[in-house]
């Protein structure tokens, strides 16, 4: 199995972008395609030496979609990027996923132009993996979509669901909804709409709205909410994390005592550490588009770009499109169904009302 990789995507490209995918190839056993300026990659690739030459091979791109492009310009204008060229090695077979640093907006644009979405999918969603107290969850979406209706939360909640279940092996993954309450009646009008769709769905296990304080509690293994919020809500986690780190290492390095506390709690800092810490995650799946792609945080170092292409091989390797295709048909065929079951009751309704009178 072979991984498109984008060399020219993130802030640390190319160096740390082709550091993580040698260590992918030497860890995991991995074949990847290097993306983009074939002399640049090259020329890392000396400078790194010793690396698996069979794993490891290079396609050219002849452009590069920075992170300051506009996404709906840079996917038009910039045809021959690497980004564009990675995932046409998807599209055409000559690559099982794709994994990009880059311009998430572009990287998104451009799967939606070349991958297309699945039949039955109208908005791909991205999902972050969060931990939690009992474990990880799923939030989607967290920026693909700003706007929603209430069917697009409910392809969410599906997408998730069959991604849940394949990267934490759970037969039945829980679903709630983002919201400002537990009450059923919290929440916008979208949301209290979504809600309602989610409720009446026999095809996922919905447990109701979360909270925003549940999320860290493991209120449900799969939270769905508009892109809007689900990426305020990545960006505030994220810099949560950072300050209590800051506050951490200020208060136990103001005397010699807790400097020497600091010291033997040290393996129960670095555990937590590397629980919370984002590379170990590597990127958020691209859902709803007929490819594995996996889109990594901008400041993606070695070991973000490593666990990437982990992911992206898992996912391909235990077939997560063809499982949401699935479970998507399913959920078109039983709202096809429901429709019709409401329009014969209404008319039962309106004939049970002419006859009594």
């Amino acid at each position: 199995m072979r991984i498109a990789v984008d060399a020219m995507g993130g802030d640390h490209a190319p160096h740390e972008v082709i550091k993580g995918a040698i260590l992918a190839a030497k860890e995991y056993n991995i074949n990847v395609i290097l993306v983009g300026d074939k002399l640049l990659i090259s020329q890392e690739l000396e400078k790194l030496k010793n690396y698996p030459s069979e794993k490891i091979s290079i396609i050219h791109a002849d452009e590069v979609i920075t992170m300051d492009d506009l996404p709906s310009i840079a996917v038009r204008r910039k045809r021959n990027s690497s980004i564009h060229e990675g995932l046409r090695l998807v599209k055409k077979g000559e690559a099982r996923a794709f994994f990009s640093a880059g311009n998430t907006g572009a990287v998104m644009a451009c799967a939606k132009l070349i991958l297309r979405p699945i039949e039955g999918v109208d908005r791909p969603a991205i999902g972050a993996v969060l931990p939690n107290a009992k474990g990880h969850s799923v939030l989607l979406d967290v920026g693909a979509n700003v706007d929603c209706k209430p069917i697009h939360f409910l392809q969410f909640a599906i997408m998730g669901s069959a991604y849940a279940k394949i990267v934490f092996q759970k037969d039945e993954p829980t679903v709630g909804l983002l919201s400002i309450g537990e009450e059923d009646l919290k929440g916008n009008e979208s949301t209290k709409n979504a809600f309602n769709l989610l409720k009446s769905s026999p095809l996922i296990k919905f447990v109701g709205n979360v909270e925003g304080k549940e999320l860290y509690k493991g209120g449900a293994d799969v939270v769905v909410c508009d892109g809007f919020a689900g990426n305020i809500a990545l960006k505030v986690s994220e810099s949560a994390a950072w300050y209590i780190g800051k506050l951490l290492k200020e208060e136990l390095t103001k005397n010699f005592v807790r400097k020497l506390a600091a010291l033997i709690l040290k393996p129960a800092f670095e555990s937590l550490k590397k629980r919370a810490d984002y590379t170990e995650y590597g990127g958020a799946p691209l859902l709803g588009v007929n490819g594995i792609c996996i889109i990594g945080h901008g400041s993606s170092n070695a070991n973000a770009v490593k666990n990437g292409i982990r992911v992206a091989y898992e996912l391909a390797e235990q077939k997560l499109n063809h499982l949401i295709e699935e479970r998507v048909k399913e959920s078109i065929e039983r709202l096809k169904v429901d429709k019709v079951e409401s329009f014969w009751n209404n008319i039962k309704d309106k004939l049970k009302k002419i006859t009594s009178e």
